[in-house]
């Protein structure tokens, strides 16, 4: 096996930039190579000891490029949630996977302090095919992981968004909070650009095409039943007692959300599943294929193993040696991993945000594959066309989209919550 002439090309830029700098950014479009492009700048910087953090999902992609490259640098790969078992920090080089996932802002996250604090020191490659997907803001955190950082001047994010972000004012409920949201980009490009190599699949030679198609599923009619007394009384209660409550506006639509699928989750933690018609459909439909299902919700998961049973793997690796179908959750399997071996993805769920939907699309896309078809399975009248509509666009789904479609004003379920233990129905079965 053998490097593609354009991941030879920035491996060598990227192991100029690591020697100097200490950081270099890859950030690459999705299946162009990204893993194999910072395993080979590793060997062309002669780095013994290299941590690789990613997904777990991801880990075997990665070993499998590790032992196929006969790199002979040892190599540690591990997922973030799993740092604290790292007792040695002697590594020459550290990479750091979707990156963008310690970028929030303006508070760092706990991971951004775990990496910072223990791998700071160590030179970074770091790898994102979206690198700021929310806002340029972003950049702050993500090149600060480094303490080699172009931006190390500037002793926290407000001291660097004083200079460089368009600060402005906006009210959450009653409180009037600061967005940091408008970064001015052009004002601090000149200290990061000479840290970053960008590569495109048109630059790659991907000549793929992705068709979405959209299939309507008409639900039980209890479904629509629960949605709907929901949307009037703000709360649902079964004969075991468990009641589905939406006292918020965010949790009305989180549970509109989850209903329009077949499940819910009660305000004690448990779960139930109440119409199984999307599963069934799928399990129907693509009888004959090898497909990949991102799902949203754990109870959906459950209710998918039920319809298909042992047809079905959470393993990426059962997955890809055998004629399994796959299930993943859109937010863990949306990143770092190859589902090249389904002949289609089948969304039974969509996730409210921008990045989820174009991350998970482009998990079939490969240079050799020319044409990629992806199945929406939506909920006749539901929900899932709107947020569709939304992401689609590059536009989260936010609370303020779905008070507007759903006609919900910012008071209602404050005005209701007196009357709804008086009209509370029993309208699902017990669990």
């Amino acid at each position: 096996m053998k490097l593609r002439n354009y991941q030879e090309k920035i491996s060598v830029d990227a192991a100029e930039i690591l020697t100097r700098k200490k950081l270099v950014c890859i950030f690459a479009e999705v299946r162009t190579g990204k893993t194999l492009m910072a395993l080979e700048t590793c060997k062309k910087v002669n780095a013994k000891r290299v941590l690789f953090i990613t997904k777990i999902k991801a880990f075997s992609s990665i070993q499998n490029d590790y032992t196929n490259f006969d790199y002979t640098f040892h190599i540690d790969i591990i997922n973030r949630e799993s740092l604290h078992k790292i007792t040695s920090i002697d590594y020459d080089v550290v990479i750091i996977d979707e990156v963008h996932g310690y970028s929030s802002y303006p508070k760092p996250s706990k991971y951004y302090k775990d990496v910072k604090t223990r791998f700071g020191n160590i030179p970074m490659i770091m790898l994102s095919g979206t690198p700021t997907p929310e806002s340029y803001s972003q950049y702050y955190h993500l090149f600060t992981l480094s303490n080699n950082s172009p931006f190390k001047q500037y002793k926290n994010f407000y001291q660097w968004a004083n200079e460089y972000v368009d600060i402005q004012l906006k009210y959450l409920g009653y409180a009037q909070v600061k967005d940091y949201s408008n970064a001015k980009k052009k004002d601090f490009w000149h200290l990061i650009r000479h840290s970053i190599i960008t590569f495109t699949q048109a630059e790659a030679g991907f000549t793929t095409s992705v068709n979405e198609m959209v299939l309507e599923v008409e639900m039980k009619p209890i479904t629509y039943a629960i949605v709907k007394r929901l949307h009037k009384d703000l709360v649902v209660t079964n004969k075991a007692g468990k009641s589905i409550i939406a006292d918020t506006g965010v949790k009305l639509q989180q549970k509109t959300h989850q209903l329009y699928s077949g499940t819910i989750k009660h305000e004690d933690g448990t779960f139930q599943i109440i119409d199984n018609s999307k599963a069934e459909f799928i399990k129907e439909k693509f009888e004959g294929y090898k497909i990949a299902i991102f799902y949203n919700f754990i109870a959906e998961l459950e209710m998918l193993k039920q319809s298909i049973g042992n047809k079905l793997t959470t393993d990426l690796e059962e997955f890809n040696n055998s004629d399994k179908w796959i299930a993943l959750q859109i937010v863990s399997g949306r990143e770092g991993i190859s589902l090249k071996m389904a002949d289609h993805l089948v969304f039974f769920n969509i996730a409210f945000s921008a990045v989820s939907y174009f991350q998970a699309k482009d998990r079939l896309t490969t240079m050799d594959r020319k044409e990629n078809t992806i199945f929406w399975i939506f909920a006749k009248d539901g929900i899932e066309e709107k947020i569709y509509k939304s992401v689609m666009l590059k536009k989260d789904f936010t609370l303020s989209t779905f008070k507007k479609l759903y006609n919900v004003g910012a008071t209602d379920t404050n005005k209701n919550n007196q009357t709804t233990d008086k009209r509370r129905l029993a309208l699902f079965k017990n669990n």
